[in-house]
C-alpha cells in the first residue's frame, strides 16, 4: 500500500496548492483498493452490487433456433424475387415444445413468437405478410416482402453455452439481473457491502430539532451526502454532528476508522484558526491537504486514517509538505480507513462527491464501472470563465425543437445556493483550460439521472 507521498511522487509537477481536478481523480485512482471479502446472493438481494467473478453461461440462449415473429415457417429457398409464395400449412409449433413432422417443399408449419423452428425451416413469414385461402389450408406470401433466414433468431444468438455472459467487476443494474436469471442462475458472487462513515463538523452547525441561534445553520450536508451514498448502495454509518474540539474529533475519527472503509467529513479543511480537524487528520493518518483548481470545492483533503492499533506507527512519520521533498517512505505500513474530507458548503460538498468522492468509491466497490459519458449540449447563454480551473455550473437540459439538447444554468451559482442542485438536473462541466463560453456553443455536461 503506498502512501501518499509516494503517490505523489509519481505524479508531475504535483503541486497540493493548485492541483487540477484531472490530477485529483488520478491521485484518488492510486490511493483506494477495492474490498477483497465476497459473499453470495440471492438475484433479488443483488441489485446495485458488484460482480466479484466473472458469471459464464452454463446454457446457450436461446437454447434453440427459434421464430422472432408469429407467422409461418417454411424454407426460404422457396422465394423468388418478383413471384409470390403459396404454401399449404401442415400443423403448428407452439412456445414451449418441439413441434413433431415433416415439411415438404411448398409446405409451412403455423407458429408462435419463440417455437422451436421445425427441422429444415429457416424462415419465418409474420402473419400480416400473408392471405390465406377461405378453406383449402393454403397462405400464399406477397412479392419481395422478406428473404431467406427473416425472422429467425438462432441458438446461442444471444449467449453461447461457456461464454462470459457479465464480467468480474460489473454493477448489477436491472437489466443484469434479468440476464442472470434468463441463464436459469439463482445466486450471484458479489464483493461485500462497502463500509462508510460520515460525520459533519464544525460549532456552527445544527442538528435538526435543535433551536435556531444567531450564527448557525441546519445541517444540510449530512442529508445529502447520506443519500448520494445510499443512492451508491454502500452501508452508511452516520456518526451525526460533531463538534470542533480535538477530543470529539479524535473519538469521531477513531471510530470510523474502525468500522469502516471509508470516512467521509464535511468542514474544517480549509485553512482556519479554529479548526481542528485538519490537525486531528495529521496527528491521526497519513493525508494530503488540497486547495484543487476548481470551482466550487477548492479544499479538499485525501489520505487515510488508521485504525487504533496502527496510529503509534504513524505517530513517529513526518510527512513532507511539497513534491520536490518527496522520497522513498518505503516501510511505513497503512491501514484503516480512506479519508476524503470535502469542503463545508453545500454545493460544494456535493460537487467534490460526484467528481471525486463517487469514483473512487464504485473503485472500492470493486467496480470497473466507467464514469457515465458526459453529454454535449447547446449553451442558450454566455458563461464567463478563467483557464487554469475547472467550474461546475448547475445547469438545466431540455430539448430543442430540432431534437438537439440544450442546456442553461439555474441562475446564482453561490457554493451555498442549495435550491440550485434541486433545481437543476446537471453540471455544466466547463474544463481546466477552457475561457468564456458564449450562447450557442457546446459544452459538456454531467446528468444526474439516478445519481443525485
Amino acid at each position: 500500500m503506498k502512501t501518499i507521498a509516494q503517490i505523489a511522487a509519481k505524479l508531475q509537477g504535483y503541486d497540493p496548492q493548485a492541483l487540477s481536478a484531472a490530477d485529483v481523480n488520478t491521485f484518488l485512482e492510486r490511493l483506494v483498493e477495492p474490498v477483497s471479502a465476497t459473499e453470495d446472493l440471492p438475484l433479488f438481494s443483488a441489485l446495485g452490487r458488484v460482480l466479484a467473478q466473472d458469471v459464464v453461461s452454463p446454457i446457450s440462449v436461446p437454447p434453440h433456433d427459434n421464430s422472432a415473429m408469429d407467422g409461418y415457417a417454411f424454407a426460404g429457398d422457396q422465394l423468388v424475387a418478383g413471384q409470390p409464395l403459396t404454401l399449404r400449412v401442415v400443423g403448428t409449433a407452439l412456445a414451449g415444445k418441439a413441434w413433431v413432422g415433416t415439411v415438404a417443399a411448398g409446405e409451412c408449419v403455423k407458429i408462435m413468437t419463440g417455437a422451436i423452428m421445425p427441422t429444415g425451416l429457416d424462415t419465418v413469414v409474420p402473419q400480416e405478410f400473408t392471405t390465406a385461402a377461405a378453406a383449402d389450408g393454403h397462405i400464399t406470401i406477397a412479392a419481395d416482402v422478406l428473404k431467406t433466414g427473416d425472422n429467425r433468431r438462432f441458438k446461442g444468438e444471444d449467449l453461447m453455452e461457456g461464454s462470459v455472459a457479465l464480467a468480474k467487476g460489473r454493477l448489477l443494474a436491472p437489466a443484469a439481473l434479468g440476464l442472470v436469471a434468463s441463464l436459469g442462475l439463482s445466486t450471484v458472487t458479489v464483493y461485500r457491502r462497502l463500509r462508510v462513515a460520515y460525520f459533519s463538523t464544525g460549532d456552527e452547525i445544527l442538528s435538526l430539532g435543535e433551536p435556531p441561534r444567531e450564527g448557525a445553520v441546519y445541517d444540510s450536508n449530512r442529508y445529502t451526502v447520506f443519500g448520494l451514498l445510499t443512492r451508491l448502495g454502500v452501508e452508511v454509518i452516520d456518526l451525526g454532528v460533531v463538534r470542533d474540539e480535538p477530543e470529539l474529533l479524535e473519538a469521531a475519527f477513531r471510530n470510523a476508522a474502525q468500522r469502516a472503509d471509508a470516512i467521509i467529513t464535511s468542514g474544517g479543511v480549509s485553512v482556519g484558526e479554529a479548526d481542528h480537524t485538519r490537525t486531528m487528520m495529521k496527528k491521526l493518518g497519513d493525508v494530503a491537504f488540497w486547495r484543487i483548481a476548481m470551482r466550487p470545492g477548492r479544499p479538499m483533503a485525501a489520505g487515510r486514517i488508521a485504525t487504533t492499533e496502527n496510529q503509534a506507527k504513524l505517530a513517529s512519520i513526518a510527512y513532507p509538505s511539497s513534491a520536490s521533498s518527496y522520497q522513498n517512505d518505503t516501510n511505513q505500513p497503512h491501514s484503516g480507513a480512506v479519508l476524503f474530507g470535502l469542503p463545508g458548503n453545500p454545493v460544494a460538498v456535493m460537487v467534490t462527491f460526484l467528481a471525486f468522492v463517487r469514483p473512487a468509491l464504485l473503485r472500492m466497490m470493486g467496480s470497473t464501472h466507467s464514469a457515465p459519458p458526459l453529454l454535449r449540449a447547446t449553451s442558450t447563454e454566455a458563461m464567463r470563465k478563467k483557464p487554469g480551473r475547472t467550474e461546475y455550473q448547475r445547469g438545466l437540459v431540455t430539448t430543442a425543437a430540432d431534437g438537439t439538447l440544450q442546456v442553461r444554468t439555474t441562475g446564482n451559482q453561490g457554493s451555498g445556493v442549495l435550491s440550485s442542485m434541486v433545481q437543476a438536473n446537471g453540471l455544466i462541466v466547463l474544463h481546466h483550460s477552457q475561457g468564456n463560453v458564449a450562447a450557442g456553443d457546446t459544452v459538456d455536461v454531467m446528468v444526474f439521472d439516478g445519481v443525485i
